[in-house]
């Protein structure tokens, strides 16, 4: 499993660095800052999710759709995955396939930049 990101200035994505999205929560990627460590790091805010609660499961589910979809995340990128309110309906299923989906659009398009 990777480590996660903890600082906020690299929580900080640049307008040019991609992007993919879902009902259910944003990635942004960008180009680890260290390439032998990438990371991943989650953003659920209070604004979106008033109650802990809510927080905490938005939390769980974007951990585990993660770790499910881990074989598709490029060890030279660090991702950031933003939580949607729409996330709570979500079943575990859906997640992961919407996760798949994203995480693939992400591996195509870095790709084909380069």
């Amino acid at each position: 499993m990777r480590d996660t990101i903890k600082a906020h200035k690299d929580f900080l994505m640049a307008d040019g660095d991609p992007s993919a999205r879902s009902a259910f929560f944003l990635i942004r990627a960008k180009t680890a800052r260290f390439a032998d460590n990438p990371r991943y790091g989650l953003t659920v805010t209070k604004r979106t999710f008033r109650h802990a609660v809510d927080r905490n499961r938005a939390k769980r589910l974007l951990r585990d759709w993660v770790r499910f979809n881990e074989k598709l995340l490029r060890p030279d990128l660090d991702y950031v995955f933003i939580a949607r309110r729409a996330i709570l309906d979500a079943t575990r299923t859906d997640g992961r396939v919407a996760m798949k989906k994203a995480l693939n659009y992400l591996r195509k398009l870095k790709t084909d930049e380069q």
